[in-house]
């Protein structure tokens, strides 16, 4: 469950309202862009900036300075408040924010929602539905609409919308817990629910997630100390989540995906922008897209083929390949990318791990370790699969977790394309030395084979690629037997 901190606006200043109202404004910063940095630094995956000038006028009051915080800010922002039209729309998302919140207009006016879900996006485009005594709420919270906010909701689905920010006014800024019968049934419309007002304490994050809300937004909860982020983030993040994460993976060479066996004899398997939007469709967990030529080539990687996928995925995206910079980092964020896979590189250059998680944070620093057995121990391979190095995997392992990475991706070389199954030994080697989520990667041949590596592998997700391309098994058929075996799975 992503967990994001809020920054609210007026008047150029970081403030929280009770209940929505102007006349309770507290401030606790006068530079907003200091505190997104704050959080940024601290880890937070997503951060949630809203003009609150421009909620109440109708017109954007703070967008240079929403855009001076695009522009320096190393994490991705969401922005609302204000916004009436495309063109502003447009200069946010050319600024680098990653999601547009839309309120007020887009309850008045349905043909620019719809035009907008179709220009920019399902997945750039977020409904903030806010509610008073079970009302849509509009114009900054100063007016309620005669819309039940559960028929509105229905509307908007079949529009096309996929994430809705829910906020119970009544509850928003008094710390008090949220309404989670109202998040509950959002969530069972089928959307993706960011649940926000009255959050206080773990508890209720907690809560939260169990019922499958897909992000919660903190704002007085930090700002009067009742909660730190990092405290949140461990509450929201995967590892210490139980629910086990199914990932479907595009390896991709000359602009299509591709799929061998132990890394040769490459096949193609489809276009990278259909299969992404098969798979998000299909409520995978994550996807994740690995430019497997770049390293071996000294490229980087294709940036555009990155932007195309992520304009049609709504669900978490990793993109691999060719990355050697901070730099680099920030800009595949910038096209759509929720996190970034270093293998190469990270060996050739461990300090870019530290870096990277220092700028984005640890959830944005996936590193992919791929190994191949070598008598009783397992050898690290990069440029990919092509080159062995010196490095044996268990403490390549403990070595990235102390640098800040967030994720390991495995896979082992002499199981990649069999079918024959995960190699389960590496990878409870790996899940018992480490305290990080752990992906197994290479093998997986049928149902059987994922639910031993959760379950005997202690992996945290598995990742399949020819099982999934070759609709041999769907996404569905997977969730549904893993959860049949007492697995837990988001369905």
């Amino acid at each position: 469950m992503l967990i994001i901190p809020a920054v609210d606006i007026i008047d150029g200043e970081c403030v929280r309202l009770t209940q929505g109202d102007y006349a309770s404004k507290k401030v606790y910063d006068t530079n907003p862009v200091r505190v997104a940095e704050t959080f940024a630094s601290e880890g937070a995956p997503l951060i949630h900036v809203v003009d609150l000038d421009g909620a109440r006028s109708g017109i954007p009051e703070n967008l240079e300075l929403i855009l001076s915080m695009a522009a320096v800010v190393h994490a991705p922002l969401e922005v609302g408040g204000g916004i009436r039209d495309q063109e502003t729309v447009e200069k946010y998302l050319n600024a680098g924010v990653k999601r547009i919140v839309l309120g007020t207009k887009a309850i008045q006016d349905r043909t620019f929602l719809q035009e907008c879900l179709k220009r920019f996006g399902p997945e750039r485009i977020v409904l903030g539905l806010d509610a008073k005594e079970g009302k849509v709420a509009t114009d900054g919270w100063v007016n309620t609409s005669n819309s039940s906010y559960l028929d509105f909701a229905k509307e908007m689905k079949d529009l096309g919308i996929q994430e809705v920010i829910f906020t119970d006014i009544v509850r928003d800024g008094t710390l008090t817990k949220p309404n989670f019968e109202a998040i509950e049934k959002l969530v069972g419309f089928g959307f993706h629910v960011v649940a926000s007002g009255g959050i206080s304490e773990t508890e209720s994050l907690e809560k939260l997630k169990n019922l499958g809300a897909y992000g919660a937004i903190l704002g007085k909860a930090i700002y009067e100390k009742k909660i730190t982020l990092s405290e949140a983030l461990k509450t929201g993040s995967f590892a210490s989540n139980l629910t086990k994460r199914i990932i479907p993976c595009l390896d991709v060479k000359d602009g299509r995906v591709v799929k061998g066996v132990k890394f040769l004899n490459l096949r193609d398997a489809g276009d990278p922008v259909e299969l992404g939007k098969r798979y998000s469709d299909e409520n995978a967990d994550e996807l994740v897209f690995l430019d497997i030529t770049a390293s071996y080539e000294n490229r980087e990687t294709i940036f555009d083929l990155v932007r195309k996928v992520a304009k049609n995925v709504f669900i978490p995206f990793t993109v691999g390949g060719g990355i050697k910079s901070v730099d680099e980092i920030r800009r595949l964020l910038h096209h759509g990318a929720d996190k970034v896979s270093l293998n190469t590189s990270a060996v050739q250059n461990p300090p870019l791990i530290s870096e990277g998680a220092r700028a984005f944070g640890s959830q944005c620093i996936v590193v992919a370790i791929d190994v191949k057995r070598s008598g009783n121990s397992y050898k690290v391979f990069v440029k990919g699969g092509r080159e062995e190095t010196s490095l044996e995997a268990v403490s390549w392992a403990k070595k990235v977790e102390a640098l800040g990475a967030g994720e390991i991706l495995l896979t082992s070389m002499d199981r990649d394309g069999t079918k024959e199954g995960f190699d389960l030994k590496i990878l409870r080697q790996i899940s018992d030395s480490v305290n990080i989520p752990v992906i197994a990667s290479g093998g997986a041949g049928c149902l059987e084979d994922l639910r031993r590596a959760l379950v005997e592998g202690k992996a945290d997700a598995v990742l399949a690629a020819s099982l999934f391309h070759n609709q041999e098994i769907s996404i569905q058929e997977a969730k549904q037997y893993l959860a049949h075996k007492g697995i837990p799975i988001r369905l």
